[in-house]
């Protein structure tokens, strides 16, 4: 015999649809398909957010640095070009660049805003960072030795109402020494690019100068404050890292990307795991809300129940019954959820636009959340998980009832009938 014989099949079909004397209990069986659904779409949604945003806030962070930074402990790098030829000859890394790194206040007028300034090297630099991608007005290869030219973020130009052709002036945190004491060293710079990552941190606060202008203005000499690697795979950043730590000379340290922000994407991890468990709640009190539909159809099927009993089935094959209404009910659920689920994840940008506007709210706040837009990034791995999570509870919450059903004494249930 079949594990599931055909009219165990089909009388657990017949028991999802409505009855006219049970319209109330296939009324609860709906809800408790919807609950289902909505729990697996709400879960589908809010975990392709979570990775949307930690995938584009991990891009958008890398940009504007790098996977690798190689860097001096408490002084510049002398040696620089030694260390760089020790990081090329590691087959992981496809590209490094040097850079200066220094702090200063920009002056237009009145308005001042501090900012990191960074000294690069064009043409060095494209092959790091992404940020050419991202430039709204001119290129890096504007950036030339001794023209004192400026790329600041989109923000920071804003704040300081500067555009492209402006002069602004930049204090540095290195002095002079004058006649009557020590100067900050005021230099004027020209805008000649502007760029928009979607970071607040780097369009805010970051400018981008020549990095022979920013060694002379910070004092550096021939030294630089360190070395960008870019790596064929960025995945490879720790074991890269460790390899290094063996090999460079003392003094230097070595900080992968994901040691630079970790805290924050710890907390981004755990802020998913987190609302992974709290939405799979709503799939559960479905989950519940099926088992109570579940006793409620039992209840109403007692004497269909004993008089099956007496024609010789076993309760075995109650419990099949029972267990493939609940199935259905949790499979129909499941599958509306993760159909929802995917067609608004797929297409969250527009589903968020159209709320915006009828509602007159903003989801992502820049200033708040980094970035500009609420992104989305659908992994199949957590698609598949939720869908079996679903559907092992749902078969979980048949089996209680399916063994009270098994459990119907056949002469208790037709004594009234």
């Amino acid at each position: 015999m079949s594990f599931l014989s055909r009219y165990e099949l089909e009388l657990g079909v017949r028991y999802v649809r409505a009855k006219r004397r049970n319209s109330f209990i296939s009324f609860i069986s709906l809800i408790s398909m919807l609950g289902i659904a909505l729990g697996v779409a709400a879960l589908i949604i809010v975990i392709s957010v979570m990775n949307g945003f930690q995938s584009e806030l991990r891009e958008r962070m890398l940009a504007a640095t790098a996977h690798v930074e190689v860097k001096g402990f408490d002084s510049p790098l002398a040696d620089w070009q030694g260390v760089a030829a020790t990081l090329k000859s590691n087959p992981e890394v496809e590209a490094v660049a040097p850079y200066v790194q220094g702090e200063g206040m920009w002056l237009n007028g009145e308005i001042s805003k501090p900012s990191l300034v960074q000294g690069i090297d064009p043409a060095k630099e494209a092959q790091i960072a992404t940020i050419q991608k991202h430039m709204k007005v001119g290129t890096l290869d504007a950036l030339k030795p001794g023209a004192w030219g400026v790329i600041l973020g989109v923000d920071l130009a804003r704040n300081l109402g500067v555009t492209v052709g402006d002069k602004v002036a930049l204090i540095s945190t290195q002095t002079t020494v004058t006649p009557a004491g020590s100067a900050p060293r005021v230099k004027t710079f020209t805008v000649v690019g502007l760029f928009e990552i979607g970071w607040i941190e780097a369009d805010s606060r970051v400018a981008l100068v020549d990095m022979t202008d920013a060694q002379r203005l910070y004092q550096f000499g021939d030294t630089v404050s360190g070395i960008r690697v870019k790596l064929h795979d960025l995945m490879q950043a720790d074991a890269v890292t460790g390899q290094w730590l063996k090999s460079l000379p003392a003094g230097i340290e070595v900080k992968p990307w994901t040691q630079a922000n970790a805290s924050f994407f710890k907390a981004v991890q755990m802020e998913k795991r987190v609302m992974f468990i709290i939405l799979t709640l709503i799939v559960a009190v479905a989950a519940f809300n099926l088992v109570s539909t579940l006793v409620m159809v039992v209840t109403d099927k007692q004497s269909d129940i004993a008089i099956l009993r007496t024609l010789g089935a076993r309760p075995f094959s109650i419990m099949q019954i029972f267990i493939v209404q609940g199935s259905i009910i949790g499979v129909i659920g499941t599958l509306i959820g993760l159909v929802l689920g995917l067609l608004v994840a797929f297409n969250l940008d527009h589903v968020v636009g159209v709320i915006e506007r009828v509602f007159g709210v903003t989801f992502i706040d820049k200033t708040v959340y980094l970035i500009t837009e609420l992104p989305s990034k659908v992994l199949m791995s957590d698609v598949t998980t939720i869908t079996l999570m679903s559907l092992g509870l749902s078969l979980l919450a048949t089996l209680y009832p399916s063994w009270h059903a098994s459990r119907v004494n056949p002469a208790e249930a037709l004594r009234y009938e």
